[in-house]
């Protein structure tokens, strides 16, 4: 993630070294005489100060107390759900497709993201992946660039291939993300997500229904 707050990671850390250093202080009994004992002591903090922090960056992020002052980014971990509309036209009839169902799959820690999208006929993976934050500029987004793969059956009509999605985040808690895709085939189209389950799910649901046309992303 490129949106730390460092100045704001950094005072807190100090903060949350001072208070463990006072602490194994206070619990050993130990008497800060001179500059050979503050480091004997601060060494001994130093571990203690690691487990901290691998706590909160496994765990602790995800906690309301750190939303916004400390941790910037909102938690889209889980299965989201919703639908893709192409612009891709059927050369033959001149037709736009359908919307096509689908989900998007977001797994997220404190310092990276991946997001997998699935539909009946494809998959895509990200390979890069990270919030576009700027309160100032009121902008809330996700991007992220995959590689897609479909299924054999149509690969002669739609053939590996690599794009792009910028997605805004709605809402507060999130209540959806809407954006668009574009990808190395000259498509574009249009995304939109709702939060379905904190479960990530490893295959396309039975319960949304195929829809399969051409175009997907």
């Amino acid at each position: 993630m490129k949106h730390l707050q460092t100045k704001r990671y950094a005072l807190t850390l100090f903060v949350v070294f001072a208070a463990v250093y006072i602490g194994m202080a206070f619990i050993t009994g130990t008497s800060v005489k001179d500059i050979w004992v503050a480091l004997k002591l601060a060494y001994k903090t130093i571990p203690v100060l690691l487990l901290v922090v691998a706590l909160f960056v496994s765990y602790g992020w995800r906690w309301k107390i750190f939303k916004g002052w400390l941790v910037p980014f909102p938690n889209l971990n889980g299965t989201w759900q919703g639908h893709i509309q192409t612009t891709w036209k059927n050369p033959e009839t001149a037709e736009v497709p359908g919307p096509i169902s689908a989900i998007l799959t977001i797994r997220q820690s404190f310092t990276r993201m991946s997001c997998v999208m699935r539909t009946a006929e494809m998959v895509s993976h990200s390979y890069l992946a990270d919030f576009w934050l700027d309160r100032e500029e009121q902008v809330r987004r996700i991007g992220y660039s995959f590689l897609s793969k479909t299924a054999a059956s149509v690969q002669k009509r739609s053939p590996l291939h690599e794009g792009s999605a910028l997605l805004e985040v709605i809402g507060d808690p999130v209540e959806r993300l809407s954006g668009q895709y574009w990808n190395a085939r000259n498509q574009t189209g249009d995304i939109v997500m709702t939060f379905r389950e904190k479960k990530m799910l490893e295959v396309f649901p039975t319960d949304l229904g195929p829809h399969p046309v051409s175009g997907n992303p």
